[in-house]
């Protein structure tokens, strides 16, 4: 299989069934951020190599599958209306980014103020990835009435809350500072 097909170079690209259709297409924009997003949290997690902490591995593997289950999310938003889908997400995806929420957060002390994204440079990773599962949110918001499956803007308003505890859990074992926002700045 080669890397370069030269199909897009007049600004045009396939969904899945092969519908071709302009590269700046909503649906187009929803499934590039998703791909947008997972490499920005390859790129945070890869920052972790010489950190040491306990749940390291398990939080790893964790990651790995939210990662996962991101390029599903993108395929099923490059999947047209009523297509058939060969993964689809599922409620319990939803429940499981909540039960590591939850996890996360009982390591964590509590918030009173606002926090800039900043820290160890994985963490500062994850908030990046964060935000930017915030836009894919916002662009599948846009497809709603597009998408067989109306999980997906679910999972993405999720995923970027576990993001946001991910960021500061991992501020909190590899020794990274969180940074309070100055309100009178």
């Amino acid at each position: 299989m080669r890397i370069y097909t030269r199909s897009g170079d007049k600004g045009k690209t396939s969904l899945i069934y092969g519908d071709r259709v302009a590269k700046n297409d909503i649906r187009v924009e929803a499934y590039g951020t998703c791909d947008e997003a997972n490499s920005a949290i390859g790129l945070a997690l890869s920052h972790l190599t010489r950190e040491d902490w306990t749940d390291k591995d398990h939080f790893l593997a964790v990651m790995q599958k939210i990662q996962t289950i991101l390029f599903h999310v993108g395929a099923e938003l490059a999947t047209p209306k009523g297509k058939d889908v060969q993964w689809r997400l599922k409620k319990e995806h939803i429940d499981d980014l909540e039960k590591n929420i939850d996890q996360l957060d009982q390591e964590l002390t509590p918030l009173k103020n606002f926090i800039l994204p900043s820290g160890h440079e994985a963490s500062a990773g994850l908030h990046l990835a964060r935000t930017v599962v915030r836009r894919a949110e916002r662009t599948a918001v846009a497809l709603e009435d597009e998408l067989d499956n109306p999980l997906v803007v679910s999972y993405l308003n999720r995923l970027s809350d576990f993001l946001f505890v991910a960021a500061r859990y991992v501020n909190k074992h590899v020794g990274g500072k969180e940074t309070l926002l100055d309100p009178d700045v």
